[in-house]
């Protein structure tokens, strides 16, 4: 018979299951506790400094290159982009002494870059990054780490024949929230988990993909062919290059963007390899601006019984058609709790009853002839525990647990088989969707069945 983790946690009463929240857990029936940051090393002048190049410099590649430099000792000194036009916006952001180029494999020649970001379209992930790591690089890929679930094994299989540090950017994996969460789930605060939730919306145009369009945004600007060598041979199209999430063959819809996040958080948190069984429904509900996915996404997930955990299930909601808020969060529900869990902020609910409020053992008391009990002043139900105003995010940590595994020869939070467990239930979602059927996975060789 399988030893969970849970056989332990059943031992636990209801008292010290709720002591282990907090050592300040009976002083109020609420209370907001900080959560602990981490320190990276505060010495500069010890730390080789690494040089690294960006690789598709869109927005997100942007935003990873700008965390990055926010670290000590880090260097950026080359950039690639299909379009001109971020070409010349890094020159004029980062200095003109960048090296720019429109061929990836230019820059993966060059001896001055350590390490790489990839920020491209999820149907260039797997190439670059083998690429990258066959250069001798170390790989930060923007996540999911592949475009499909049969381009796992060869990223995986090339990161192994490496060497090098590769990191997939989920970053949630690094925040605080996710370590408390997973401190707490280990402890026994919420019991044993039985079922999970999660909820990404937005309303905004940005929000739905609808990015702006350059205006010099055309064929001239845009290696286009470059572009579309490793997939569909289609005429230029801006709207398939500016706003490629859109479209099948470059981008991994609402599950590829957006439910990874929440699969690599919920499998950090439970020590997770993932569902054996994927379904999903949803449909094109107001986006109808030619793209090809939906804009409205429900994702329902069979986790089995694991030696890292007890089976349960998984609910995944995103809707692009929000008329409230850009609500997202990730919901843990156990036998004695469940836990609201955001990258920043950890939100435990207790619902359960001590046994001096059992009537039955009141009762049996009563008939044995003892006198009332005494008043016990009783835990709290909620505790709310955030982040100090310090922090600089799981963005900026992300990166720094990066650096420091290529510094110390470590290991990160989400290397590429982390980073393929939470991808393929996600692009399996996809597939579940368009094919409309269930399709059933082993997390634990990382196929189909």
């Amino acid at each position: 018979m399988k030893q969970h983790r849970r056989h332990f946690l059943k031992k636990l009463t209801a008292t010290s299951a709720i002591a282990a929240l907090s050592p300040m857990a009976l002083e109020a029936s609420s209370q907001e506790k900080s959560l602990l940051t981490r320190n990276f090393p505060k010495s500069t002048t010890e730390l080789k400094t690494i040089r690294i190049g960006l690789i598709g410099a869109g927005g997100m590649g942007v935003e990873d290159t700008q965390t990055a430099l926010q670290h000590p000792n880090i260097a950026l000194v080359a950039v690639c982009d299909l379009y001109k036009g971020r070409l010349d916006a890094a020159k004029n952001r980062w200095g003109s002494q960048l090296f720019v180029t429109q061929d990836y494999q230019e820059l993966l020649k060059r001896k001055d870059v350590d390490a790489v970001i990839i920020g491209t379209s999820d149907h260039w992930h797997k190439q670059i990054s083998i690429d990258a790591l066959h250069a001798g690089k170390h790989v930060y890929c923007e996540k999911p780490m592949v475009h499909s679930v049969k381009e796992g094994k060869d990223v995986i299989d090339a990161w192994k024949k490496s060497g090098k540090v590769m990191i997939v950017g989920s970053q949630g994996v690094s925040s605080l929230g996710n370590e408390k969460a997973k401190e707490l789930l280990a402890q026994g605060a919420i019991g044993d988990i039985v079922y999970a939730e999660g909820f990404w919306a937005r309303m905004s145009p940005e929000g739905a993909w609808q990015y702006a369009l350059p205006k010099d945004g055309n064929e001239q600007m845009v290696d286009w062919k470059r572009y579309i060598s490793n997939t569909n041979q289609l005429s230029w199209d801006p709207l398939r290059f500016f706003r490629w999430r859109n479209y099948l063959d470059y981008g991994t819809g609402m599950s590829g963007d957006l439910f990874v996040h929440l699969f690599s958080s919920l499998h950090f948190i439970t020590d997770s390899y993932g569902p054996t069984k994927i379904s999903a429904m949803g449909g094109l509900r107001y986006w109808k601006d030619g793209r090809e996915v939906p804009d409205v996404l429900l994702g329902s997930f069979d986790y089995p019984d694991t030696p890292q955990h007890p089976g349960f299930n998984l609910s995944l909601r995103c809707n692009f058609v929000d008329g409230t808020s850009g609500t997202t969060y990730l919901r843990i529900v156990g036998t004695k709790g469940s836990m609201d869990v955001k990258w920043e902020e950890v939100v435990v609910k207790m619902n359960q009853s001590l046994a001096s409020d059992d009537p039955y053992l009141q009762e049996q008391a009563r008939l044995r002839g003892e006198s009332q009990a005494r008043a016990s002043i009783l835990p709290p139900k909620e505790l709310v525990y955030t982040a100090e105003r310090s922090w600089k995010g799981a963005h900026y940590d992300h990166f720094g647990n990066w650096f420091e595994a290529i510094r110390t020869g470590g290991t990160v939070a989400e290397d590429p088989e982390f980073g393929f467990r939470a991808a393929a239930p996600a692009l399996l979602c996809n597939d579940s969707y368009f094919q409309n059927k269930f399709i059933t996975w082993d997390p634990v060789t990382m196929q189909l069945i």
